[in-house]
């Protein structure tokens, strides 16, 4: 066995005892073989430095095997007893069913609060635009809600917000004057290669794509696709939790990418990155295509529309991965009331994409909104702007949101909870044993899936543990 990781240690050392068992050995030295790229550089080199089976890996696995029938095995049948039958428990399930049934608890919990903010409309036609009130009766704005260190807003109601906005009219006068003016520059690098959970999060964003069904056609790319050189594997292994790219790979790519794009997008040395995953093993490379030639609008007739959807977000994202940064001018202007600068300071902030980078291939999709173009007008320190008019605008605090499949994804990786090769299993599990049930695209838990992480919680909260889970 090749693979690099707990299970194909185990598979090695289980083939090792049975070959040993039947008398086929004797007199033999048996050595294991581990590469990490399928390239002919690097199996060949792995074969030329086989080595033992690591027992610590195989015993790893075993163990986890056993917490898995373990917890599995004892707690499932409590549940058909204390609660229903056909119900499961499992070592990653039930933390990623606890998970859902937190964030709901918080939901449910949640109790909203009005508060305010405070623009400014300033500039001359047609060169208006907005600034943010940062600043007022020498005390820093609160406005924005962070759910982790909530804050009391300065303005909490229409009566404080009215009242600054007829302090700051009256100290203006009709006009703002020009503070401070901030230029700089921002250097936005390509996201690193798929990952499992990366591809998974982005195909759910930008493809609309289920986690299972994102793996199914995955599987399909990487088993092989009938296209007139044969049939061929389009991508590589695609269970990992690992960004590195073979060497001979990246050479490729920085080359096609000079032949199609010019010398210009192709950053000096190869971008390289390191993953952010806990407990990464990256036993395999990231996913990328087998070979980055194969465009896929040159492969559009032998893919089905699943299959060309996800071959061209992961050869998109290869190819961005060695381009340059994308560069933003920045911009960021401070506004004062032009008779009593000291009632208040606005800030009005802009950018322009200057040189697009690798954003020419390829944008990575954000849960939240992502970089826009703003452009602010030329101004100087101490130039002064008409004052249109000073807005305030009300605003209610919101509740977490649901899990989506991508974000339950991407926070189980964070925990170190699951394998890649598991989390659209752990999903299809959730939903199929009712524990969760899908609005719109937002996992929601049923009555019986917080029934069922209740009485776990509360009975068995070790097994249910994030931090247990992680470190088995």
């Amino acid at each position: 066995a090749t693979d690099p990781d707990r299970e194909g240690e185990a598979i090695s050392w289980h083939l090792q005892e049975v070959l040993g068992e039947r008398g086929l050995l004797k007199d033999r030295d048996v050595y294991r073989v581990v590469f990490y790229e399928i390239t002919e550089r690097e199996v060949k080199e792995a074969i030329q430095k086989p080595r033992k089976v690591s027992m610590d890996l195989v015993n790893a696995y075993r163990t986890r095997r056993a917490m898995d029938h373990l917890i599995g095995f004892k707690l499932s049948p409590l549940l058909w007893r204390k609660i229903s039958p056909k119900l499961s428990a499992g070592r990653v399930q039930s933390p990623a069913l606890r998970m859902l049934v937190q964030r709901e608890e918080e939901i449910e919990a949640f109790r909203s609060q009005e508060y305010w903010s405070i623009e400014a409309a300033t500039g001359k036609p047609p060169a208006m635009f907005a600034a943010r009130l940062v600043e007022y009766a020498g005390k820093k704005v609160i406005d924005t809600f962070n759910r982790e260190k909530p804050e009391t807003f300065s303005f909490r109601n229409a009566a404080q917000a009215t009242e600054a906005k007829e302090a700051l009219e009256t100290a203006a006068g009709g006009q703002l004057r020009v503070k401070a003016v901030e230029r700089s520059q921002r250097r936005r690098r390509p996201a690193p290669p798929f990952t499992t959970s990366t591809l998974q999060q982005e195909s759910s964003r930008k493809l609309g794509f289920r986690a299972r069904n994102t793996m199914q056609v995955a599987q399909k790319l990487y088993e092989g696709i009938a296209i007139p050189e044969g049939t061929v594997g389009l991508i590589t292994y695609m269970r990992t939790d690992s960004v590195n790219l073979a060497k001979e790979a990246v050479e490729d790519i920085r080359s096609f990418i000079v032949e199609r794009y010019g010398k210009a997008s192709l950053p000096a040395q190869p971008n390289v990155y390191k993953t952010t995953a806990k407990n990464a093993q990256e036993a395999h490379e990231g996913i990328r295509p087998t070979s980055i030639r194969r465009v896929p609008d040159d492969l559009r007739s032998f893919l089905s529309d699943e299959q060309f959807k996800l071959y061209s977000l992961v050869w998109k994202r290869t190819i961005a991965s060695q381009m340059e940064p994308a560069v933003y001018d920045m911009l960021a202007v401070d506004l004062v009331p032009a008779q009593r600068a000291e009632a208040g300071r606005f800030r009005a902030t802009g950018s322009t994409l200057v040189s697009p980078g690798f954003i020419a291939v390829y944008l990575e999709g954000r849960d939240e909104e992502g970089d826009t173009d703003v452009k602010l007008p030329s101004v100087q320190q101490g130039d002064l702007l008409p004052l249109e008019a000073v807005k305030p605008e009300q605003h209610f605090t919101e509740p977490p949101a649901r899990f989506t499949e991508a974000s339950l994804v991407k926070a189980l990786e964070e925990r170190g909870i699951g394998r890649p090769s598991t989390y659209a299993t752990i999903i299809s599990t959730l939903l199929n044993r009712n524990y969760a049930e899908l609005k719109g695209r937002a996992l929601k838990p049923t009555d019986g899936g917080r029934v069922v992480s209740g009485f776990l919680t509360t009975n068995f909260t070790r097994y249910v543990d994030y931090d247990f889970t992680a470190h088995m």
